[in-house]
């Protein structure tokens, strides 16, 4: 098969879905019960097919583009979790698998999102991305610059901007999460030096696209010093929400990080399940704050006990924070008075492709605090 699951692609192999061509789409069932119910359509469509003898599944003659429509009905055919556990394998030509196809073996539901991924593969093949950069500032005086954070942006083939929540969502569901995740950690490199950022520069990573830490990050630390910037001045965040089940492959990663000389950054503390405790088991030099959690913490007894307590535990830890998603005056006064060390958000400064030079100062007193 020639569409290839996430975990056998190496970061930098990017390649178009070959499902389309002529071949066989073999189909290894999770029970006889699935089997049962594809079995019909292929008949009734008249797809010429053959039963395997040793488990549930079959092989299917395709010819052009058959094989992508045959799975996008199937998956009309069975249910969610049968989506998940149908294993597919599409070998071009009418051959049999040989041993190292199965290395490109998928689900059903993998499969699908693949093939439907073109644009995507099209983004990564012509390395169609930029940054935009967001300020972080000192939270006593906002017009300190600390640092940006840098997030990516998707250009599609008319230069449009394509906003990342589409990007990594087809990503997740195709398997590319290994290509985007790289494309967006040596997108934000270029971008920071093409504008000579000397501030901190905080760089998104998501644990689960990185197999083999030493592999799969020698490319990003070699950008990093082939244009000069200092490996202290950059802070990788992992994205609490991931809830990792990998958690000593996590540290694998952070423990690469900071023997390189970079410091770590937990995100979205507070928007998942296990933050406290990826908070002991990583100790991370920052932790950043889910702007859920900062929305109307002024008025909003539970989100304002839980906030102080997080404030707290990282003071006592000595941790610096990063307060996400500030939009208003009360809520920046609100966390000035109980000791975050960062603010970010739109009433600082939004993102832009272009950092900006300089943020507004707010007067901490302006605003009565409840």
């Amino acid at each position: 098969m020639e569409c290839s699951a996430a975990k056998t692609c190496a970061c930098e192999n990017v390649k178009r879905c070959q499902a389309g061509e002529v071949g066989r789409l073999f189909l290894w069932f999770p029970v006889p019960h699935t089997l049962a119910k594809v079995t019909p359509f292929l008949k009734k469509e008249r797809f010429g097919f053959e039963l395997m003898q040793e488990r549930p599944g079959l092989g299917v003659d395709c010819r052009f583009g058959q094989a992508q429509e045959i799975a996008r009905h199937l998956a009309n055919l069975v249910a969610p979790r049968e989506l998940k556990e149908t294993q597919v394998l599409f070998v071009r030509g009418a051959v049999q698998p040989q041993i190292e196809d199965f290395s490109d073996m998928a689900s059903l539901q993998r499969f699908i999102a693949f093939s439907q991924s073109d644009w995507l593969v099209d983004m990564l093949g012509q390395s169609r991305f930029t940054s935009h950069f967001q300020p972080i500032v000192s939270i006593q005086d906002t017009s300190q610059i600390y640092g940006y954070e840098s997030l990516l942006r998707g250009l599609d083939d008319q230069g449009n901007l394509v906003m990342p929540g589409s990007i990594f969502a087809q990503a997740a569901e195709a398997g590319l999460l290994p290509q985007v995740d790289r494309a967006a950690r040596l997108s934000a490199i270029a971008q920071a030096s093409q504008h000579h950022i000397t501030q901190r520069i905080f760089i998104n990573f998501t644990p689960t696209a990185l197999y083999d830490p030493v592999s799969c990050l020698r490319s990003t630390v070699a950008a990093i010093d082939q244009v000069g910037i200092r490996h202290e001045q950059v802070v990788f965040e992992v994205v609490e929400s991931d809830n990792p089940q990998d958690l000593e492959h996590l540290k694998t990663v952070l423990k690469y990080y900071r023997e390189a000389g970079f410091a770590v950054a937990l995100d979205d503390l507070g928007s998942g399940y296990s933050g406290l405790n990826l908070l002991h088991q990583l100790r991370p030099d920052f932790i950043k704050l889910d702007m859920e959690l900062i929305r109307n913490v002024h008025q909003d007894l539970y989100k304002a006990s839980i906030t102080e307590k997080l404030l707290e535990i990282a003071q006592k830890l000595d941790i610096q924070t990063v307060a996400e998603g500030i939009e208003c005056i009360e809520e920046l006064n609100w966390l000035q008075q109980r000791g975050a060390t960062f603010a970010q958000g739109y009433l600082i400064g939004k993102p832009s492709a272009t950092p900006v030079a300089s943020t507004p100062r707010f007067d901490s007193g302006a605003v009565a605090i409840a």
